[in-house]
């Protein structure tokens, strides 16, 4: 009888890892080495008393496939034929409230006395209490009325909104690596909990599509992003492009560089400000413009 259970016990291994796709195991990997930077970052902030974080942006060519990883809000797409093929998406305040309000419900010790996980309109003056206001929780998408009580006075876990929103009022991403001493201004509250080191991954199968060397795909950090939008990257991708010949590798170094520049913008009397006369990018500003397709196969 043992012997029999556990040859069920193995044949029901093994039907398990006949589930598990390739795509799957790869995908695992990718998370399980943001984890492992993560945990790094821990251990060389404690011994070489370094502070701070970052978010992170990957791109994996595998088997024909791209696997894009992001934690944070750096952003990726894909420029087929024209098309624009959105790889990523921002994690902040705003796009993860309610997994933020969920664990803040969950642990409301991680929010000390000083904050609430609701979320109002705005924030509750004293002189309020007892009056009716909208609000919304980690189950609601929509808003409904409550009656103000002594604790929603108390600071909101989510401040601001759009890119101004902020966990805690201390940081606008919700996702990345690092920032494990990050406490809230004057208080012993850690805002690491909050922060997931795991990235979400997209999948792109290059094997599906007949690729020309116009074909890219754009890494860029917030820099990027904050100023210019996917249309307008992939009109200037287009622009540098046709200026080039095809088999031409430099020609995708230059899109990235003018991706830089313009972003950046010119320096004038009033500031850095791009063509539109509009305020350029303040924040760092990294590009990558990866070929997929083409002569001299650059995939």
């Amino acid at each position: 009888m043992a012997s029999e259970r556990l040859h069920l016990h193995i044949c029901e291994q093994l039907r398990d890892l006949k589930a598990v796709s390739h795509e799957s195991l790869v995908i695992g990997a990718i998370e399980n080495a943001f984890k492992h930077m993560d945990d790094q970052i821990e251990q060389e902030q404690v011994s070489q008393r370094l502070a701070g974080g970052c978010c992170a942006l990957a791109a994996v060519y595998l088997m024909g496939k791209f696997y894009v990883a992001n934690a944070g809000d750096s952003r990726a797409i894909i420029i087929r034929n024209g098309e624009i093929i959105p790889m990523s998406r921002e994690f902040t305040p705003e796009t993860e409230r309610q997994r933020l309000q969920f664990l803040a419900f969950l642990r409301p010790e991680l929010l000390g006395k000083e904050f609430t996980h609701l979320e109002f309109p705005r924030r509750i003056q004293p002189k309020e209490l007892g009056r009716k206001m909208l609000y919304r929780d980690q189950d609601m998408n929509g808003w409904a009325y409550k009656k103000i009580e002594e604790d929603d006075l108390k600071f909101p876990l989510i401040y601001g909104e759009g890119k101004k929103a902020r966990v805690m009022a201390m940081i606008g991403v919700t996702r990345g690596l690092g920032d494990h001493d990050l406490k809230v201004f004057s208080s012993n509250i850690h805002i690491k909990p909050f922060l997931s080191c795991f990235p979400e991954v997209r999948v792109y199968d290059l094997t599906q599509y007949e690729h020309c060397p116009d074909d890219v795909l754009v890494l860029g950090t917030d820099g990027l992003w904050d100023v210019t939008n996917d249309k307008e990257v992939a009109g200037v991708v287009m622009e540098v492009l046709t200026s080039y010949e095809p088999n031409d590798p430099c020609r995708y170094t230059m899109v990235a560089q003018e991706l830089v520049v313009r972003s950046r913008g010119v320096l004038k009397e009033r500031g850095w400000r791009l063509a539109n006369d509009k305020l350029g990018s303040g924040d760092d500003i990294s590009v990558f413009v990866i070929p997929l397709g083409g002569p001299g196969n650059y995939t």
